[in-house]
């Protein structure tokens, strides 16, 4: 029997399971894919100071450390069950029941969907799915294409197709609607782009993102917003264009497009179709933390962290005893940012067990912060101000009474 089961071979938990391994713990790390990595597989971009960071490479080279401390690490394992049993965590899978002390969750995040008409269609994919497939699968998605959303995400994937070749013809917002929320107003993607002008090579973006930030110059901003776009390496951004259904007979053959105006509202006669052979959709990024949910692990709803996350201290662990989480299941950040949490958590879990120190724990801790302001992309530009709002909490209602916790 392992000590320590880390759900999730990202680099979360591939860096837990490295701190638990480093201090004399037995790990075993699963994950339902067919290699380790998680989403670093799918990376490649190209940092401030000029140095790539290639998720690959990255990947195998936490993979390899990880074996050489002989972590068991097992692929094509789905989680769909955790349970805790007196002071064991049993955790339920296609490949039976494995059962620890403790539990790391690093699950990482999900993809928000935004229904477009005709997203059915062959040729229609997530942004992210389109990442996988270009980098990881050396999969062509087509030759022509258009992004329905235009977010953090969006910018960062558009790079790494273009790197590959892959034409994108523009950027448009999906039609406003209950569904897609703030993603179908232009003023409010705007104001989340702003945090990204580092990665949109625009004039416009980086020398405007300052003043922009201030409601009354974001407004006239808008209101004067080109009506072709800001290009973003040759890409336009058209943030005055809304998508109102993909069209095609048998796969994709193009977007129906009409003119919006500040808000978001449709401007009538001004429908026109442009041809693509592929659509991605980019709806932002979720905590993916159903797992924890099922332990009976409180949460909390925390939009600065990206939605309903599980309530955890600043060494990752939950009220919930013998679990620990880490990654973007606490919170959207980058591959960085969740390598350096998967560390914190190993360590606390070591300490937990009586291996850790507290001095070493406290310099992960401190690192992870160093690491969140060097960060080359922040998917959500409050972040500091969510990890905030859940220290408090841990404090208010955690800190004292967490091993008194009882699930229901």
């Amino acid at each position: 029997m392992s000590d320590v089961i880390v759900i999730g071979a990202g680099p979360a938990g591939l860096a837990g399971a490295i701190a638990c391994a480093e201090n004399g713990l037995r790990v075993t790390v699963l994950d339902e894919f067919i290699k380790p990595g998680g989403r670093l597989l799918g990376q490649l971009h190209q940092e401030p100071s000029g140095e790539w960071w290639n998720g690959i490479k990255e990947a195998e080279r936490l993979h390899q450390e990880a074996i050489k401390l002989a972590v068991d690490i097992r692929c094509g394992v789905s989680v769909y069950n955790l349970e805790k049993e007196d002071q064991l965590m049993n955790v339920h899978t296609n490949a039976g029941t494995f059962t620890a002390r403790f539990v790391l969750a690093a699950t990482g995040a999900a993809e928000y969907p935004i229904p477009v008409p005709g997203w059915t269609l062959p040729g229609v994919m997530s942004i992210g799915a389109a990442q996988v497939m270009t980098n990881v699968h050396r999969v062509q998605v087509g030759k022509k294409g258009i992004i329905i959303g235009a977010n953090i995400l969006a910018f960062a994937i558009l790079n790494e197709l273009q790197l590959a070749g892959i034409n994108v013809d523009r950027i448009i917002l999906p039609e406003k609607s209950p569904l897609s929320q703030k993603a179908g107003e232009p003023e409010e993607v705007m104001k989340s782009l702003l945090y990204a002008a580092h990665l949109a090579p625009s004039p416009l973006l980086r020398f405007g993102s300052r003043l922009m930030k201030q409601d009354w110059f974001r407004k006239l901003g808008m209101k004067f917003y080109p009506k072709n776009g800001v290009k973003i390496n040759g890409t336009p951004m058209q943030l005055r264009k809304a998508a109102l259904e993909i069209i095609g007979k048998d796969q994709v053959e193009g977007v129906r497009v009409v003119d919006i105006d500040v808000n978001g509202t449709i401007i009538p006669g001004t429908e026109k179709i442009y041809e693509a052979d592929f659509v991605c959709i980019a709806g932002g990024l979720y905590p993916l933390a159903e797992i924890a949910a099922v332990a009976g692990c409180p949460f909390q709803y925390i939009p600065e962290l990206g939605g309903h996350v599980p309530c955890h201290s600043e060494t990752m662990e939950t009220p919930l005893e013998g679990l620990f989480v880490a990654g973007n299941i606490t919170g959207i950040e980058s591959g960085k940012i969740a390598m350096a949490q998967g560390t914190i958590a190993g360590l606390a879990i070591a300490k937990a067990a009586g291996k850790g120190t507290n001095q070493s724990l406290q310099q992960a801790v401190q690192n992870v912060r160093i690491v969140r302001e060097k960060a080359a992309i922040q998917f959500n530009p409050e972040i500091d101000k969510g990890r905030m709002k859940m220290k408090e909490l841990w404090e208010e209602q955690y800190a004292d009474c967490k091993k008194a916790y009882k699930i229901g």
